[in-house]
């Protein structure tokens, strides 16, 4: 899909306040609001838009550990990916798994009340998954910057 200068406006705008009227966003893009809609419509339409969400604040909510978690998996054990890859599915504190280059073959961010719980879901349920051979912890210490936010300045040739 090829984005116009007004369709990276309307996704900035959407990042920033995806609880933004139409009226308010058709102003702010100087459209009309029917062809405003239509242009939103279309960016969800094509998947431009995946979804939209509140951002929870972890620290308020209780969530005091934040990790980042590299797996490395045995290989001799059969269908090791999509055994791994089903079981995190059920995993709550998992809020992001990749698979990555390197010497881990994934990277894990986990949320956790606190330690005792991010201890025991290692040792619980991650280190009893089939086929996990080694497991890298990195607790944050400090959020630096953590967003989902994309910079449209970045999809201008």
């Amino acid at each position: 899909m090829q984005l116009d200068a007004t369709d990276l406006k309307i996704l900035d705008y959407l990042q920033t306040d995806g609880r933004i009227s139409n009226q308010e966003l058709a102003d702010k893009v100087f459209l009309s609001p029917s062809s405003c809609l239509r242009r939103v419509r279309m960016l969800e339409e094509a998947g431009v838009i995946h979804h939209y969400c509140a951002v929870i604040d972890t620290e308020k909510v209780g969530l005091e550990v934040d990790a980042f978690v590299q797996v490395t998996m045995r290989r001799d054990v059969e269908q090791w990916h999509e055994n791994f890859s089903q079981a995190l599915q059920q995993w709550p504190e998992v809020t992001g798994s990749y698979i990555i280059t390197g010497d881990a073959n994934y990277l894990l961010r986990v949320r956790a009340r606190n330690l005792k719980h991010y201890s025991s879901f290692v040792l619980e349920r991650l280190y009893k998954t089939a086929g996990v051979l080694d497991i890298r912890s990195n607790i944050v210490l400090q959020t630096l910057k953590d967003t989902q936010q994309i910079d449209t300045a970045l999809l201008e040739e």
